[in-house]
């Protein structure tokens, strides 16, 4: 593995805790700002939506730039954007730090990938881009409980010190080993962005992500607060069942990709939809009790993010009919989806925990997602309708 592909790894690990290590610190840091928890989620959201806008748009009009300066200037404002967040003055500081490491997450998984294959083989690419989106599932596991146990024991503005100290090395890993000599090509114009997003069924993947996700962290983000509040774990304990999460993430990702294998993306995500919203209705009801509280959040870890291949290769193969000249623009435009529902999830969220109450956002998200279940129904009926041949592999797609 050449060690330029370690530095975006390491720089994914720290892009990957500091989007999902606030979640486990909102109540310490709403009662430390003197926020209510829907203006604290609102960190949640704002990061979110900074990754949605800077990913098409920023990579378009950084397109001329060097890659290597890119990379090393991007990881440059991550970690000046988290060290702004250690010394957030106020709630409002607070959020202009968050938004400025969203905007550069979002450009940074826009050109990795290229980077990524650019120092491998031809026959090496797909495992390179793998091993740099380890650094994201290895985030979840251990960065962001981590991440929830520092903050709990010596203060939230400290995890955000030691994420930027991992940007420090990020940028001095990429400042010595990224080689100064990787070709790109010039990324897609917003206006062929603006062609992909005028394709009625690139627009429907688009809204199964949004909602899909945007269900499940209107619950997600103030777990904190109802293991807290509504449970009854300690503080201290959240790190731990944070770690519960992480593991389960990990293994559900690989249960959704071997599932998207065997059934195809449709049949795969439906199942998982299906069992999402079921988990998020069950989670209202089994706040109340430790252990099934604990069973709950291992299931939603599960399937949380289990989705994540079959809707990947399912926008691919919609791209590949419909926008086959811009494949590329479709799948970086399911990230941003991704993002945007995080964000509209975060503050769907903190309205719920306002005005109906914390233990409230398990089964609102719940039928949230069963939105997304019948926007992939619909999706999978349209296939069958109108079958069609995968440009230049010769296999009919249909739903199953």
């Amino acid at each position: 593995m050449p060690i330029a592909l370690l530095a975006l790894t390491i720089s994914a690990f720290a892009i990957g805790t500091t989007e999902f290590v606030i979640v486990g610190l909102l109540p310490t840091i709403a009662a430390d700002l003197g926020v209510n928890l829907p203006s604290a989620g609102l960190l949640v959201s704002l990061y979110a939506l900074g990754v949605a806008v800077g990913a098409p748009l920023l990579t378009a009009l950084t397109g001329k730039v060097p890659r290597k300066l890119l990379m090393v200037s991007l990881m440059v404002l991550f970690t000046l954007g988290n060290l702004l967040a250690w010394k957030a003055p106020s709630y409002e500081s607070l959020v202009i730090a968050r938004i400025l490491t969203g905007l550069a997450h979002g450009v940074f998984f826009s050109i990795g990938s290229t980077i990524a294959t650019s120092l491998v083989p031809k026959e090496k690419a797909a495992s390179a881009i793998a091993i740099m989106f380890t650094g994201l599932t290895v985030a979840l596991v251990t960065g962001v409980p981590l991440g929830t146990f520092i903050g709990q024991h010596f203060g939230w503005r400290e995890t955000f010190l030691a994420v930027a100290a991992l940007g420090a090395i990020a940028v001095v890993g990429s400042m010595l080993f990224v080689p100064s000599t990787i070709q790109h090509n010039k990324p897609a114009s917003l206006l062929q962005q603006m062609k992909v997003l005028a394709e009625p069924r690139l627009l429907l993947v688009y809204a199964m992500t949004a909602v899909g996700y945007g269900g499940s962290f209107i619950a997600f983000t103030f777990l904190a607060p109802i293991l807290t509040d509504i449970t009854g774990f300690s503080a201290s304990a959240v790190g731990l069942v944070m770690l519960v999460y992480g593991v389960s993430v990990a293994v559900g990702n690989i249960w959704g990709g071997k599932l998207a294998d065997k059934r195809g993306p449709i049949g795969a995500l439906k199942i998982i939809f299906l069992g999402l919203a079921a988990v998020l209705v069950v989670l209202s009801f089994a706040a109340s009790y430790k252990w099934l509280m604990l069973a709950t959040v291992l299931v939603w870890g599960a399937v949380a993010f289990g989705n994540v291949a079959g809707l990947q290769v399912y926008v691919v193969q919609q791209a590949e009919h419909y926008t086959p000249r811009a494949v590329d623009v479709a799948s970086g435009l399911n990230i941003a989806a991704f993002n945007l529902g995080i964000a509209g999830g975060a503050w769907g969220g903190g309205l719920i925990v306002e005005h109906v109450g914390l233990v409230h956002t398990g089964w609102i998200g719940g039928l949230v997602v069963l939105g997304a279940l019948g926007l992939t129904a619909l999706s999978g009926r349209l296939d069958r309708l109108n079958p069609r041949t995968v440009r230049g592999s010769g296999v009919r797609v249909a739903a199953h």
